[in-house]
């Protein structure tokens, strides 16, 4: 069954290259109105372009609806602004991906307090900003989706990239939290870790590695992810035609008597604490406290 975008209106930020022109290029194509944000600025976030008008220009001249948008996404109002825009045009926005991105690689100890609040500013709070201006139209609506860019920095780590890391992460426990506060009103919320060869990358990839971790091979994850038929919730990694998920898990707790319930008592018990067999995947914060309260239940009848 082929996967139409007809009557949708996507907006995906960071649109003018890599990423975020493939994603652009596909909804455009399965029938999406789309707006193509970006700055246009260089991977470090500085300067501006028309990368966004010229990725406009390629979804028009193949016959698809589109308008380029040069608003930051750390800026708020920007992004009300935009939001309303689009509304506007086309009366409503169904489909956000936050894509937006910019890199200031160092190692922590080298790194300055002022390009670590830059990088969290850019992916987390942009992502946050954008979803926002979008979040009541969407409830409205009764329909949204909504997907979030992280990465195997934020859920894995990577040396060198302390802030990048760090907002990726938040960006996964944002998803979290939205998926449960939309579902009552059919918005999906998802996260996506890719890897892809683009020029946030393009230091990283061997040559020969380039063409194997092309953008469009992320596309069918990301696209998937903000279908109607979408799940929510979902973290999902994607590259070079690769395609997995991956959980935050849990293990079940362990009960301390009282005599154990010490430095001492904690260290003797460590192995059994971080003992991995039994790892469940909670759906909310409140499984945590769930768990331990029906492993003490278990305690007292033991």
């Amino acid at each position: 069954m082929s996967i139409s975008f007809e009557g949708r209106v996507a907006i995906v930020t960071g649109a003018g290259g890599g990423l975020g022109r493939a994603y652009a290029l596909e909804l455009a194509r399965r029938g999406a109105k789309v707006v193509v944000n970006d700055l246009g600025g260089s991977r470090d976030g500085t300067g501006t372009s028309d990368a966004a008008l010229k990725v406009v220009e390629e979804i028009k001249a193949a016959g698809g609806e589109a308008f380029a948008d040069g608003s930051s996404v750390t800026e708020y109002e920007q992004m009300q602004a935009l939001v309303a825009k689009t509304r506007e045009t086309w009366g409503g926005v169904h489909v956000l991906i936050n894509n937006a991105g910019i890199l200031r690689d160092k190692t922590f100890t080298k790194m300055d307090p002022v390009d670590f609040e830059l990088v969290v500013k850019v992916h987390l709070l942009g992502s946050a900003y954008a979803t926002k201006a979008v979040w009541d139209l969407m409830r409205e609506q009764n329909y949204g989706r909504i997907l979030m860019t992280a990465s195997s920095t934020g859920l894995f780590g990577n040396f060198g990239q302390a802030n990048y890391g760090a907002a990726k992460l938040g960006l996964a426990g944002l998803t979290k939290t939205l998926y449960l506060e939309g579902a009552k009103y059919n918005v999906r919320v998802n996260t996506l870790a890719p890897v892809a060869a683009t020029r946030m990358t393009e230091d990283i990839f061997p040559e020969e590695a380039f063409k194997l971790f092309a953008p469009e091979n992320v596309v069918p994850a990301a696209l998937y992810l903000v279908s109607e038929d979408a799940p929510s919730n979902a973290i999902i990694g994607a590259g070079a035609g690769a395609y997995h998920s991956a959980y935050v898990t849990m293990n079940p707790p362990l009960i301390l008597g009282a005599e154990d319930r010490t430095v001492e008592g904690f260290a003797a018990n460590w192995a059994r604490i971080s003992d991995r067999s039994g790892d469940f995947v909670p759906q909310s914060g409140s499984e945590q406290s769930q768990a331990i309260l029906a492993a003490m239940q278990a305690a007292s009848k033991a």
